[in-house]
């Protein structure tokens, strides 16, 4: 069920609350856009700054607004296991379709501590789980040889998004793991490259702002039409890359978003800021030059 083009959703706010009109309509734009499903309060939705009835009523709202045009597949990790489940056993009960759970940052447990974290997840719930190995925030990522016990032990957890940048682990992952056994590509500019190498698809970040087009670089890679994936992947390089090294995830996509004139406003919770103003101006030249703005 995670094969595809899956969207990191930014959660919008006005007057520094949710802004759930807002949300609503970008939920609409992702799937008028034909992206496979949408990936509410991750890290793009700033996940780490909302309270806990915010984080489910984000969950909620993204629900109701799919009405099941495609999956919703609820970010609910920490790195507290009690608090995964709290938050997992609610998106849940909210009619999520999957969860996606973040490796535990800042007091890095050892692999036994992933195994035993996420197997109390997975216990706790009848959601399909994708795993989320992403070490540059992490400070750890989920071992090739964890995640195979863990897909061995807990039949819903059943996918892992990959956001290391190595091609080599998807690799090793793909050879590793059961067939059926979904990889996603965590960052846009690596979807191609993590895709030939056995990838299933892409939760993107990206795609907040160009949804057509990385569902359409996704289907074209699993057609295997590599020459069509190609164009787009080459043609949005520049904005993959820009959202890379301009700030730190979201506040790119966040600009772009309200440069775009999609939200009418682009606040982002403390401790993140404003881009400064050479980031803004560099950003804002290379979505004029895609015709984004």
């Amino acid at each position: 069920m995670f094969a595809g083009a899956h969207t990191a959703l930014i959660t919008p706010f006005k007057n520094r609350e949710f802004d759930e009109p807002a949300f609503r309509a970008l939920i609409d734009r992702q799937f008028d856009g034909g992206i496979s499903g949408i990936v509410p309060v991750g890290t793009t939705g700033e996940s780490p700054t909302l309270c806990h009835s915010e984080h489910e009523r984000v969950i909620e709202v993204a629900i109701e607004q799919a009405a099941g045009r495609g999956p919703v597949i609820a970010g609910t990790g920490s790195n507290s296991t009690r608090e995964a489940i709290s938050l997992t056993q609610a998106a849940e009960k909210a009619g999520a379709n999957a969860s996606l759970l973040v490796c535990p940052y800042y007091n890095k447990p050892p692999q036994e501590g992933l195994f035993q974290h996420y197997k109390a997840i997975a216990d706790s719930t009848a959601l399909p789980i994708m795993l989320y190995s992403i070490p540059g925030r992490c400070g750890i990522e989920i071992a090739i040889e964890t995640a195979v016990r863990l897909s061995e032990a807990c039949p819903n957890i059943q996918a892992i998004k990959e956001a290391g940048g190595s091609v080599e682990r998807v690799s090793q992952l793909r050879n590793a793991l059961p067939t059926d056994f979904e990889i996603l590509s965590g960052d846009d500019s690596m979807t191609l490259p993590f895709m030939a190498a056995g990838a299933n698809g892409v939760v993107s970040v990206a795609s907040n702002i160009i949804p057509q087009q990385m569902a359409d670089l996704v289907s074209a890679m699993a057609k295997g039409d590599l020459t069509s994936a190609q164009a787009i992947h080459e043609k949005y390089y520049d904005l993959f890359a820009g959202f890379l090294k301009l700030a730190t995830n979201p506040i790119p996509i966040k600009t772009a978003i309200g440069l775009a004139g999609q939200i009418e406003d682009d606040y982002l919770r403390l401790p993140l800021v404003a881009m400064e103003d050479a980031g803004k101006a560099e950003l804002k030249s290379i979505l004029e030059a895609l015709d984004l703005i």
